[in-house]
């Protein structure tokens, strides 16, 4: 098993990566009251040894599987089902699944009764690597993604490489934009060793899987312990996340999956940082081919112009005082938050 932790103070949690599901500790494994928050894609696999974790048998509650089911209805049923069940605040809540259960999970930890606990056990390697971490939760609503939430962290995040044998290969390779995310932002070495080991990535060698795992956890451990609620670095996490949850809102939650409208938000926001003269066209050139090494989308969608992004972008969480906010690339490897694009640069860009 490999570690990592995330320096909260008295709320800091680890993050355990293991070839199955790590144990948990006794004041988890003994709660009397858990409820196991899953899909009707990831239940039947593991629902059974999740819930062997625990000494009291979990209930546990099945929400629709995909993007379009992160909703304030989706939350509602969830509370519903707590409140109907008699659970109290020592409830554990345990989310198994992807980043929608995750994401949901969380955001109802944080609301019921004033916050209860929570676990989080990601399937997916979008969500081992990124949204699992660090304490976002949200739904969508139909005029902006991620809209509705709030910070709650968890109280552990357990990591099973096992479950990525059962990932369907489109959802692996959305994982891959946010570890490509963290490479380029941050760690052009990173870049260098995915790279190298693109082929063993490919064929999911579990040692290797572990490894890219582990090191974007850790990034996204340190910029969390510096930055919790966002006021600074942590944006930078974002890199293209502003494009992508245009193209998500606009295209239909789940009709793109997210970490394809990101790794096409990466690109869009390479080609804005070559406008400006901060990368070359082949540093840009570099970015499509990584990410079409794995299987990535490039190009943003045929039914979309610029002038459909601008109400989704306008609206986005970075925006202030009414000026979008977007994270571009000084270098490969080196991001920053830029808060003086104009409407009118994008259409010179992209129109």
């Amino acid at each position: 098993m490999q570690r990592v932790e995330v320096q909260l103070g008295q709320r800091s949690y680890p993050i355990d990566i293991d070839t199955g599901f790590a144990a948990l500790p006794a004041s988890l494994a003994s709660a009397r009251q858990v409820v196991i928050i899953s899909n009707p894609t990831v239940a039947p696999l593991y629902l059974d040894q999740v819930s062997a974790l625990f000494s009291a048998p979990p209930l546990h509650i099945l929400i629709n599987d995909g993007e379009a089911f992160k909703t304030l209805a989706s939350f509602e049923t969830i509370l519903s089902f707590l409140l109907e069940n008699s659970m109290s605040r020592d409830v554990v809540l345990v989310a198994l699944g992807g980043g929608v259960i995750g994401d949901l999970t969380g955001f109802v930890a944080a609301c019921y009764q004033r916050g209860v606990r929570f676990l989080q056990i990601p399937t997916t390697l979008l969500s081992q690597v990124d949204s699992s971490v660090g304490g976002k939760t949200a739904v969508n609503h139909p005029l902006g993604k991620n809209m509705i939430g709030a910070f709650k962290q968890p109280e552990q995040v357990i990591i099973s490489t096992a479950t990525l044998t059962t990932l369907p290969s489109r959802e692996f390779a959305a994982g891959m934009a946010e570890v490509v995310k963290y490479a380029l932002l941050g760690d052009a070495a990173f870049l260098d060793w995915l790279l190298k080991h693109s082929e063993q990535i490919c064929q999911q060698q579990p040692e290797t899987l572990a490894q890219m795992i582990r090191h974007c956890c850790q990034m996204k451990a340190d910029i969390v312990s510096r930055d919790e609620t966002e006021q600074g670095e942590r944006a930078l996490l974002n890199l293209g996340h502003t494009f992508g949850h245009a193209i998500e809102a606009f295209m239909g939650y789940g009709n793109w999956l997210h970490g394809e409208a990101v790794a096409v938000g990466m690109v869009m926001a390479a080609e804005l940082s070559a406008h400006r003269g901060w990368l070359s066209k082949q540093d840009v050139a570099s970015v499509r081919r990584i990410l079409q090494s794995f299987g990535l989308p490039v190009a943003v969608p045929d039914q979309m112009q610029i002038a459909n992004f601008m109400p989704f972008m306008k609206t986005d969480k970075k925006v202030k005082d009414g000026q979008m906010r977007f994270v571009l690339l000084s270098a490969i490897g080196q991001a920053s938050l830029v808060a003086d694009v104009t409407e009118a640069e994008l259409l010179q860009v992209f129109g």
